[in-house]
């Protein structure tokens, strides 16, 4: 594969870090030897930030063996882990953080996020009690810069930059989930490092699109389209590949040649797919404002009317039937019941600005969308 990798500077931290990461969450589910070929490509194409979790089942320690096999300089590569917050001892912390290095043959990590800030006493423990485990380990020479990956609520990841304490933060954001765009000027006002989870699956499950997708998104790719947008945007500085074969680089690789196509084709793409949910949703369209949360019975309303939108305007169903059926599945990392579980109260109707008939679009999406809950990727 020819060698075509970009690199930017993942903010305060001055690294000078590959515009595609490796993810490892998946590698767990493949043959090992196929896990390392996959490391050793994205490695030779120019890929320097490989990124775990000790939550990925033996991810951290199948990597620790991949890579003290692999003729490459440590400095040469950027490590990442993570550690979910809990209410641990600060003693056990460091107990897990010294675990990670061991698992994975390192002596010191070049990032460490907290994995999963997702709700306000997550941000709190942090602040209290994991942070000053952590800046001692930096003292320390075991970890060199400190973020958090969240899958919490805009108000709340805001709140965590605001902060001041962390060099780079783990964003949702995608073209078909814009929600989260005021984070990437807070980010950078703090000169934060910006990575995205996971463009190609929670993006919208990009790498099996539906043939209306495929159509809408030409001359590239659904997937290579979703790379293109979010590199086109220099507050973002690298993208997760949840990739498991040395194949599934070809599409990111290809995101990165002749990137001033984006401003003329990729912005045609963009209008095709906005006017196709126009045209096909018309005044039942939900335009994402959240002003109808929250709800009293826990529906995370928002996201169940844009998955909605993505099925009936895309023929995204089946993504949207893989995200719908987390609700109530997997706690604060997706949070929200199912729509069945609406009233009819009208609390959210008022507070529409579409005036849309909220009750009756759950109800819809639910019969559209529902099937038998989806296991998370790492259970």
């Amino acid at each position: 594969m020819q060698n075509v990798m970009l690199y930017r500077r993942f903010g305060r931290t001055e690294q000078q870090i590959s515009v595609f990461s490796l993810g490892s969450m998946r590698l767990v589910n493949v043959p090992p030897a196929q896990a390392q070929a996959t490391v050793e490509a994205a490695i030779a194409v120019g890929i320097n930030h490989i990124e775990t979790a000790q939550a990925y089942g033996h991810a951290e320690a199948l990597l620790g063996q991949i890579l003290s096999a692999l003729p490459i300089s440590r400095h040469r590569l950027i490590l990442t882990s993570k550690l979910t917050p809990t209410a641990d001892s600060q003693d056990r912390l460091r107990e897990h953080l010294q675990g990670s290095l061991t698992r994975l043959r390192v002596d010191y990590l070049d990032q460490f996020a907290f994995h999963g800030i997702n709700r306000p006493e997550h941000l709190q423990w942090v602040l209290q009690e994991g942070l000053p485990v952590l800046r001692q380990a930096q003292q320390e020479g075991w970890v060199r810069y400190i973020g958090f990956s969240t899958h919490g609520s805009l108000d709340l990841i805001l709140q965590a930059i605001q902060t001041g304490c962390f060099d780079f933060v783990n964003l949702h954001y995608h073209f078909f989930q814009q929600h989260n765009q005021p984070v990437l000027e807070a980010a950078s006002q703090q000169d934060m490092g910006v990575f995205i989870i996971s463009p190609a699956d929670k993006g919208g499950m990009l790498y099996r699109p539906p043939q209306r997708l495929q159509e809408a998104c030409q001359p590239f790719s659904p997937l290579e389209f979703a790379y293109r947008f979010l590199l086109a945007n220099p507050r973002i500085h690298t993208l997760s590949l949840g990739i498991t074969h040395p194949q599934e680089l070809q599409t990111a690789l290809a995101s990165l040649r002749d990137p001033e196509r984006w401003w003329v084709e990729g912005l045609r793409v963009q209008k095709r797919l906005q006017e196709a949910e126009e045209q096909r949703l018309g005044s039942t369209r939900c335009a994402q404002c959240y002003a109808c949360l929250p709800c009293p019975e826990g529906i995370h309303i928002p996201e169940v009317l844009r998955l909605r939108n993505l099925a009936l305007a895309h023929d995204m169903t089946e993504f949207g039937q893989y995200r719908y059926n987390m609700f109530g599945q997997a706690g604060h990392w997706f949070p929200g019941v199912t729509a069945d579980h609406c009233s009819e109260c009208g609390d959210c109707l008022p507070r529409c600005p579409e005036q849309l008939p909220i009750p009756d679009l759950l109800a819809e999406t639910h019969r559209l969308l529902h099937r038998a809950p989806i296991r998370r990727l790492w259970e």
